[in-house]
């Protein structure tokens, strides 16, 4: 599957720069990139259904033990 990606001059130089750094093809940059921000994500929105499930359990103790 592919797609087209318009870049512009600052994108652009962006990915010529990471690609050389990194000794890749600026394709693999952007794979590299995108897989990240996907597991970055995923991760944030675990920890949020964590961070949901414990306040719905312990909400109130954590309430109270504000206030002492």
């Amino acid at each position: 599957m592919s797609f087209t990606l318009r870049t512009d001059d600052e994108l652009d130089e962006a990915l010529r720069q990471l690609s050389e750094r990194e000794g890749v093809s600026r394709q693999e940059v952007v794979r590299r990139a995108i897989l990240e921000r996907q597991r970055t994500t995923e991760h944030t929105a675990a920890i949020d259904d964590v961070l949901d499930r414990m306040m719905t359990e312990w909400g109130d103790v954590l309430e109270r033990l504000k206030h002492t």
